[in-house]
């Protein structure tokens, strides 16, 4: 396989030096950057995330940087479909992607793609959410944890967005 249908992936956590090793990279190999990392998709999270500055943006082009208002909610299924689309745009131009960040679950889901779980009705949805909010995190995290003790292994009981999707999947799916 040659080096133009490949990915680099280079992860880590913030300030370790990843952006500066991509752009290098990228210029070698005539690449472009892809964001992997959670926060820095949000538009208004510039400073809080290490975000590559204005002129490595213009030197070395990057994709899925500051794209949705902090807001709004964006999934990492969200980030994988953009993902994918953008890598296959790159490797269209004749470019290679150098997919980097620090969001373990992304780097997960571009190489193990994302289980299929079924769209909920969103009057369910909102009832789950509603549950959470009267509750608070603390006290929705316990009652997940009865309704699936699994979670446990898989849900950090801070993590808001895991927690409300993991009672989800189960509350709906009974998996």
């Amino acid at each position: 396989m040659d080096l133009k249908s490949k990915i680099i992936l280079i992860a880590g956590p913030t300030a370790s030096g990843k952006s500066k090793i991509a752009i290098n990279l990228a210029k070698k190999i005539k690449g472009e950057i892809v964001n992997a990392d959670s926060m820095q998709v949000y538009k208004q999270l510039k400073i809080l995330t290490a975000r590559p500055s204005e002129k490595d943006q213009k030197t070395i082009k990057h994709h899925l940087f500051g794209i949705i208002d902090v807001r709004k909610r964006f999934t990492t299924g969200q980030w994988l479909t953009e993902c994918i689309k953008i890598i296959n745009l790159i490797r269209k131009n004749k470019k290679i992607p150098i997919v980097v960040g620090g969001t373990g679950l992304y780097f997960k889901a571009l190489v193990d793609g994302l289980v299929k779980i079924p769209k909920f009705d969103s009057l369910e949805k909102n009832k789950i959410l509603y549950l959470h909010e009267k509750l608070g995190q603390n006290q929705f995290y316990k009652r997940l944890l009865k309704l699936d003790p699994l979670s446990k292994k898989f849900v950090n009981p801070n993590d808001v967005n895991r927690s409300i999707r993991a009672y989800e999947v189960k509350k709906l799916t009974k998996k």
